[in-house]
């Protein structure tokens, strides 16, 4: 069943211009906010901007909640959660966009620096599914935090301004590289050859037997810019990610190449339409988690609890609180896994169907299910539900196409969607099609990033 291309809705004029101007407030939001660290600060300010209350403060000051109420709970820096009340009781469920902010990336390790035949260079260790070959010969950057002892924090981030410079991981030149160009590709690049070089002075003014100078210059230096010392490594979060800003992609600009858009072109239009939410009939949620990437675990992952314990204090704060009650909100919720679909891609049509795979330019995408081979690891969502979402995108004339993640047995993958379907709602993954998906520098059509925030408004705002 072939769809429309959604460009068609949105002829030269103001509908275009709407779609243009919605796709720049996130090419420019994905530019600076890298680390999942980075987007929750910058949404924790648009939110309060938009008149969103800390839950903490609710909880301290014992304030009680009632309908059209704005709230967001922060998990440690790198989770959080908006809640926008509704006029039913939040027992009788909730609607909830779920993304993740995290991206593959390269982390700092513990102990990272030192010094090799007068480099200097960070050592890393990889954050999710990467090919390791596309991280090599990039310029790259460095964001993050350090935590001194005494507990003050200081951020870090390198190499995205015009003035700062940049790192990288080397190559092996073409011309001695015939045994590595014989290797499988998963092998081409180590992942322990994934070290940052950073430097190449020595330290001047040293005695001649002092070792490793080109370190102590480098020490030397982010002592001097950020009072640090090479111990405070010990409790930092440094990521490694690519250097720059998104840019338009293609003669017409239809498109956005970018870092990060697995699964921040997701976040941020749920971001967006929780933001829009007024007084809806039902709770409107927005619920961006870390750790996707790795398999959702952790404190900051979808995995952990931080979820429904934030309903159970809004709960609280909203009504007569019970244990029961919160096992009905949950229940009697509709979630959007909102992540990522693979787009085909004509330069390797081999791996899809083309009747089941998402395409740039057709809408948001609805993925009944995700998994590998024999759907291990998915959430396969009901006919019901589907029926109802069709029939709702339609009434709001949001263009929206069906895809699973390639042929049968060439692989597959995973989402937040299992997990809030642990709690018996219904749940399925929707989002925008991504090319180059994992790659330091990914491509999403800007027509479908709009379909999805129009997707997701509506989703909010009707009873399903």
């Amino acid at each position: 069943m072939e769809r429309k291309n959604a460009w068609e809705k949105y002829p030269e004029g103001k509908k275009r211009e709407e779609v243009f101007a919605f796709a720049e407030e996130y090419r420019k939001f994905i530019s600076e906010c890298k680390t999942e660290r980075e987007c929750v600060a910058e949404l924790v300010k648009k939110a309060k901007a938009a008149g969103f209350s800390d839950l903490k403060e609710i909880i301290r000051n014992g304030s009680p909640l009632k309908a059209g109420d704005k709230v967001f709970a922060d998990n440690m820096g790198k989770g959080l959660a908006l809640f926008v009340l509704g006029k039913k009781p939040l027992e009788e469920g909730m609607r909830i966009l779920g993304a993740h902010i995290d991206s593959p990336r390269m982390d700092l390790k513990q102990d990272p620096l030192y010094e090799d035949n007068d480099f200097a260079l960070l050592d890393t260790h990889y954050y999710g599914g990467i090919k390791k070959y596309q991280w090599v010969t990039l310029p790259l950057s460095l964001h993050g935090v350090i935590v001194k002892k005494d507990g003050s924090t200081t951020e870090i981030s390198i190499g995205d301004r015009p003035q700062d410079p940049v790192f990288g991981v080397s190559d092996l030149l073409v011309h001695l590289s015939g045994e590595q160009l014989e290797k499988k590709a998963a092998k081409v690049i180590e992942g322990e050859n994934l070290d940052l070089i950073i430097g190449s002075i020595p330290l001047s003014g040293t005695k001649e037997e002092t070792k490793e100078k080109v370190k102590a210059n480098i020490m030397k230096l982010l002592e001097a810019e950020y009072g640090i010392e090479e111990e405070d490594f010990l409790s930092a979060e440094i990521e490694v990610v690519p250097a720059g800003e998104a840019k338009d992609y293609g003669f017409d600009r239809s498109m956005i190449m970018g870092y990060g858009h697995d699964d921040r072109v997701c976040a941020y239009p749920s971001f967006r339409a929780v933001l829009e939410a007024e007084e809806p009939e039902y709770t409107s949620v927005c619920l961006l988690v870390d750790k996707e990437e790795i398999g959702s675990v952790g404190a900051s992952g979808m995995q952990s609890r931080f979820f429904e314990n934030t309903v159970a204090e809004v709960m609280n704060a909203a009504s007569d609180y019970s244990e029961l009650k919160v096992r009905r909100a949950l229940k009697n919720s509709k979630a959007l896994s909102s992540d990522v679909s693979a787009a085909f891609d004509p330069n390797f049509p081999s791996v899809m169907t083309k009747r089941n795979t998402a395409y740039f330019g057709r809408g948001m995408v609805f993925n009944k299910y995700t998994g590998s081979r024999g759907k291990a690891g998915s959430n396969d969502a009901n006919a019901e539900y589907m029926a109802a979402l069709r029939n709702l995108m339609d009434k709001h004339e949001v263009a929206f196409q069906t895809a699973e993640l390639g042929k049968v047995d060439q692989g597959g993958g995973g989402t937040i969607a299992y997990i809030l379907a642990n709690y018996g709602m219904d749940v399925i993954d929707s989002g925008v099609a991504v090319l180059n998906m994992h790659a330091p520098w990914e491509i999403i059509s800007k027509v479908d990033l709009y379909e999805a925030f129009r997707g997701y408004a509506a989703f909010l705002g009707e009873a399903l």
